[in-house]
């Protein structure tokens, strides 16, 4: 793990990466999608275990043992989701019950296919979270426009758990009364990876089949 910092505020780190990928089944599971012959759920969870959070917990799910394959040897718990199939927000329910096992003062959502997201990234947010006090709700964001990962606080624990579909916890944070501050790490907030296209855009290569 990277240096913890304002130890008095802590940080866990939950990495969603149970989806079935649909969109990108011609060209194998995008998790699996090698970024300079280092599979994309590995660079997330290599960012994840380099920040200054304090656990990190990765939800598998579809795949789940070729994706728990590619993070072997860090310093990761895994929460494995047999309802992966109902939605984001059953594995960010799982994710989120096992951190609340850890109290944590907040608990970072961080999606998996986010490749431009490095260790730093995560540090600036986790900063502004504890800058504070453990309070607001932290998003990161791209020239204004909200994007992820997100730090939620305690008081958000009870309404992330209680989330179903695969709407994620959008609607928290637009009907939270917390405060919510938006720190900009530019484009790394937005790029994610949902089709073949963008795997290749980005010069990735998809998965032996």
């Amino acid at each position: 793990m990277g240096s913890i910092g304002n130890v008095s505020v802590s940080v866990v780190v939950v990495v969603l990466a149970a989806g079935r990928s649909s969109r990108m089944q011609l060209s194998g599971h995008k998790l699996l999608a090698q970024f300079g012959g280092v599979a994309l759920v590995r660079l997330a969870a290599l960012a994840a275990t380099g920040c200054k959070g304090d656990s990190v917990i990765v939800v598998t799910g579809y795949r789940g043992p070729d994706i728990e394959a590619q993070i072997t040897g860090l310093e990761v718990s895994v929460a494995r989701n047999p309802y992966f199939g109902d939605g984001m927000a059953s594995s960010i329910v799982l994710g989120v019950q096992c951190a609340v096992d850890l109290d944590p003062d907040g608990v970072m959502i961080m999606l998996a296919d986010m490749p431009l997201l490095k260790a730093e990234d995560l540090d600036t947010i986790i900063d502004a979270f504890r800058k504070s006090g453990g309070r607001a709700i932290v998003r990161a964001a791209c020239d204004g426009i909200p994007g992820n990962p997100v730090i939620f606080p305690r008081a958000a624990f009870p309404a992330l758990q209680s989330i179903s579909g695969d709407n994620g916890a959008r609607a928290i944070i637009s009907h939270s009364a917390l405060d919510v501050i938006d720190v900009d790490i530019g484009v790394s907030a937005k790029v994610d990876i949902d089709t073949t296209e963008q795997l290749f855009a980005l010069g990735a290569r998809p998965e032996a089949k």
